[in-house]
């Protein structure tokens, strides 16, 4: 089993469990450096006529570094054994130790960017906007105290899938 280059169109999945039930890993860096976190928010589409998916990254985690120092970012999702895998990435920041070596996970850098050898599902994405959530504008005033009580406010990204892998 490897990863193979797929053509997006032949794609069968489910936008809403991909993320929400399956998660995956957020991606970004280089030999000089790398890192990734757990994300079970996103969306994939089409926007400016470009296939994207959009993520999103509080402005505490430091994979965000990486996402924006970098052009590129990748989406890696994962079958349910590495559930574990995916868990510890998720709570242990990559600011104090190895968290990618520690998670037994293999880096792949490839295509300018980094993405993960056990993945099912690698989304390659090029950034094309990012802007910060602002209160402002939130429809429901209760969203502020309820999802951002520290006032971190995530950072949306979107980025047109530039290449597909998938385990073959």
């Amino acid at each position: 089993m490897g990863l193979k280059n797929t053509n997006i169109n032949d794609l069968q999945l489910n936008p809403f469990t991909l993320f929400d039930k399956q998660w995956c890993l957020i991606s970004a860096g280089d030999e000089k450096g790398m890192n990734t976190m757990t994300a079970s928010w996103g969306g994939l589409g089409v926007f400016w006529s470009k296939n994207v998916a959009t993520v999103y990254i509080r402005s505490t985690r430091y994979t965000k570094e990486f996402v924006d120092a970098n052009a590129t970012f990748t989406l890696s999702f994962f079958p349910p054994e590495y559930r574990k895998a995916l868990t510890y990435l998720g709570t242990v920041s990559g600011r104090n130790k190895d968290k990618i070596t520690e998670s037994g996970l293999t880096p792949v850098l490839k295509h300018d960017t980094v993405y993960f050898k056990e993945a099912s599902l690698v989304l390659i994405c090029q950034k094309i906007y990012s802007t910060e959530i602002d209160p402002l504008h939130f429809e429901d005033p209760e969203t502020d105290d309820e999802i951002y009580p520290k006032k971190d406010y995530h950072t949306l990204y979107i980025g047109e899938i530039v290449k597909v892998l998938q385990a073959q």
